[in-house]
């Protein structure tokens, strides 16, 4: 601890010596001055070769030129402005359309999807036109159009979707809210579920080690999901939502301006679905019956003057699920053996805060402080079996950036503080534990736009139950040539496994639980810990005079230590750590093609090599497809008067899957060793009227390719061989949904 102290002691007075910078933004023109950002714009002071581009948010910096006072500013289909600049202070630059009927005009649209050719870490952009591609009624349903997301789908019991990233599971991916984590501990298994998708303004995820900034935790990669702001959210927003399997949603936004600072938001969020469902006729529901209340106030605080944003955001939620047996009742049938049935009862609390200053005169330095209080209580039972948790949490984080000589010698450090108290109980026993971490942290990046990027990071955590480790992470970027992109990654993640929150769905089984080693500091269990490594290019290119794009993908994980879930004995889960090797090897190659005007056509293909050294031995991650084949067509006609259409369809393909053994049970519950292959195409026609008024309509699943035995042992589900977690493909069938969209700005 006293290393990293005085290193960062050693590092923070070079930023003294700051070359002058001149920092703004780029915006397109636009009648109210809306803030619509234009990453990739050029800025090059007049008559020299000094410039660089915008970053995503529409964000600059570069060195000030005291030689001349024009600075110009491009970007394709649009005006070329020469700015003439007094000081130093920060500038907004709004850029106008290029729309003279004698001049030749190439426009270029920012897609839904993007990929920075600048940044160092291999991250995609999702913004808020893809996500409206689909219903994305929470954030685990908002991944259906992105190929670098497995969502997998739900147990047969909780109905729940999770995701995958690089071929490992959501515990093994940081999931943050405006860079705060927020689904971890207890809210893992359902937390996606648990935030709105029209909350949801953009998300950004990272393949393979991310920034030391965020913490440890992370393994297989991060996605942070930026929320509506009240400054730039509607003022109204109405989303209504209703699918043909009887569930329905209704989602509000109320924004205002207090005060010439202050404006706020008040978010609602409510979903409920209240039918039995049986098209298999095992005599289970095909889906959860279930209602969700969430509400959120946001306030946000703006003073560019004084260079200061503050946002302070409080949520509520009150989740309820029943699944089981249609005859199930729980009011006379609850941890009886008169009929199965679960039920899940959470409810969560959330108060959150960020705070960001800016230097008005330094504009180089910022300090950003971001902090969050959570409290998350679920009572539950599976059949006989009660699994009970509630966790309270604190997180907080300290962040300062400068630069170091000027704006190509960037560096971020700070603390953070993160306390987590479980209050749990299973198996009719309790576990409970709290978890204290305290670290520093310090990033380096070199930027050089032009040709090569850098970022090292390193960060130093005490723990009270993972004791003192140091969590080092490098990313490369290279550009051999124009429009390409040449990333690397090395990092190193450490957590510690919530095995029951993480693996609530096995307690739908008939399955004897055991933890095999007793002498780790949680469950008995040794800590998780695991390198990642990865490569990444990027290749833009034209093709029949139409944009184009590929990117090829490589990741390894490779486990030091791993809290193993055996599930090779039918009639048991066994949890234990791990004694050989155990790995994640993914390949991905993908291409992005504007066939022509307005049709967009995405297509990927993915390879898997996931194993793990079993008590049985070395084998495939059960449930994971080696081969996956994705491809996502969108199409959106001219708008005229405000009016248009937007068409999308995705078509998902996996190969045959591994089922963990069965060997053990009866012949008439035994299981072959792989899954068939599954193939599903989901589609959505928009028609928007105007700006304010659109409607969609929807199917998921249109083949309407299903699972027709999901549940093992259905006939006796008190029985030993009962067991629901051997799904591997949709339960229900096709489904089919429509909605409306209604906003005032």
């Amino acid at each position: 601890m006293k290393k990293l102290i005085i290193l960062l002691i050693c590092f923070l007075p070079l930023t003294i010596f700051a070359q002058d910078q001149l920092t703004g933004y780029v915006y397109e023109a636009n009648e109210n001055q809306d803030q619509n950002p234009l990453p990739g714009a050029n800025l090059v002071w007049l008559n020299t070769t000094v410039g660089t581009s915008t970053q995503i948010d529409g964000s600059f910096s570069l060195p000030f030129n005291a030689t001349t006072n024009k600075l110009v500013i491009s970007y394709v289909g649009f005006k070329t402005d020469t700015v003439t600049i007094q000081n130093q202070k920060q500038i907004k630059h709004w850029l106008q359309p290029t729309t003279d009927l004698d001049e030749v005009v190439i426009q270029s649209e920012v897609k839904g999807t993007t990929r920075s050719y600048l940044q160092t870490q291999n991250i995609q952009y999702v913004s808020s036109d893809e996500l409206l591609k689909a219903a994305c009624c929470n954030l685990s349903e908002s991944f259906e159009t992105n190929p670098s997301i497995d969502v997998n789908f739900s147990d047969a019991v909780t109905g729940t979707k999770q995701i995958k990233m690089l071929g490992l599971s959501s515990p093994y991916i940081l999931i943050a809210t405006e860079n705060i984590p927020s689904v971890r501990g207890a809210s893992q298994a359902y937390g996606l579920s648990f935030i709105p998708g029209t909350w949801v303004e953009s998300i950004q995820i990272t393949k393979g080690a991310g920034s030391v900034v965020n913490g440890y935790e992370s393994i297989s990669g991060q996605i942070n999901a930026e929320l509506q702001k009240p400054t730039t959210d509607h003022k109204l927003f109405v989303n209504a939502y209703a699918a043909s399997n009887e569930r329905l949603e209704l989602n509000t936004h109320f924004n205002t301006k207090v005060s010439k600072y202050i404006s706020t938001g008040v978010y609602l969020h409510g979903n409920t679905h209240q039918e039995d469902h049986d098209r298999n006729n095992d005599g289970f529901l095909d889906m959860p019956k279930f209602n969700q209340i969430n509400v959120m106030n946001r306030w946000q605080y703006t003073n560019p003057e004084k260079g200061i944003v503050t946002f302070l955001n409080l949520k509520y939620l009150d989740d309820t699920k029943q699944s089981g047996q249609l005859n199930f009742n729980p009011d006379t049938d609850k941890l009886t053996t008169n009929f199965w049935g679960s039920e899940i009862d959470t409810k969560r609390y959330e108060l959150s805060t960020k705070f960001g200053y800016v230097n008005p005169d330094i504009p180089w330095q910022s300090v950003g402080v971001q902090m969050a209080l959570s409290n998350h209580k679920q009572d539950s039972y599976f059949g006989l079996n009660q699994y009970n948790i509630e966790h309270t949490s604190v997180y907080s984080n300290v962040i300062y950036n400068s630069i170091i000589s000027d704006s190509r010698h960037k560096i971020k450090t700070g603390v953070n503080f993160t306390y987590d108290n479980y209050d749990e109980f299973a198996l009719n026993t309790d576990f409970d534990r709290v978890e204290r971490s305290f670290g520093g942290f310090f990033e380096y990046s070199f930027d050089n736009l032009k040709k090569f990027n850098l970022t090292a990071g390193l960060r130093f955590d005490t723990h009270n139950l993972l004791g003192e480790f140091v969590t080092p992470r490098l990313h490369l970027r290279y550009s051999p040539w124009g429009k390409s992109a040449f990333r690397a990654s090395i990092g190193r993640g450490k957590r510690s496994a919530n095995i029951f929150a993480e693996n609530q769905n096995l307690f739908a089984s008939s399955r004897q639980f055991s933890i095999l080693n007793t002498n780790g500091t949680i469950y008995g269990l040794d800590p998780e810990i695991a390198w990642n490594y990865g490569v990444s290019y990027l290749q833009g290119f034209n093709l029949f005079g139409n944009k184009a794009d590929i990117t090829f993908d490589f990741y390894r994980t490779d486990f030091k230590n791993q809290v193993v879930v055996d599930l090779e004995n039918a009639q048991q889960v066994n949890f234990y750590n791990l004694e050989g090797d155990s790995y994640a090897n993914s390949f991905q190659v993908e291409v992005n093609y504007e066939a022509f005007k307005n049709f967009d056509l995405r297509t990927a293909y993915k390879y898997y090599d996931v194993k793990t050294q079993y008590l049985t031995g070395k084998l495939s991650k059960p449930l994971t497809p080696k081969h996956r084949v994705f491809v996502n067509a969108a199409y959106e006609t001219e708008i005229k008067n405000n009016s248009q259409w937007k068409f999308d369809a995705t078509y998902n393909w996996l190969g045959k899957q591994r089922f963990s053994s069965t060997i053990n049970n009866p012949s008439q519950y035994q299981l072959g060793d792989f899954t068939p292959t599954v193939a599903t195409l989901n589609a959505q026609i928009t028609k928007v009227f105007s700006d304010k008024f659109e409607i969609y309509l929807g199917g998921e699943n249109i083949t309407n390719n299903k699972q027709s035995n999901p549940i093992l042992s259905a006939d006796n589900p008190f029985g030993p061989n009962f067991d629901t977690n051997f799904v591997y493909g949709p339960i229900f069938g096709s489904m089919y949904y429509t909605g409306l969209r209604f906003k005032l700005n």
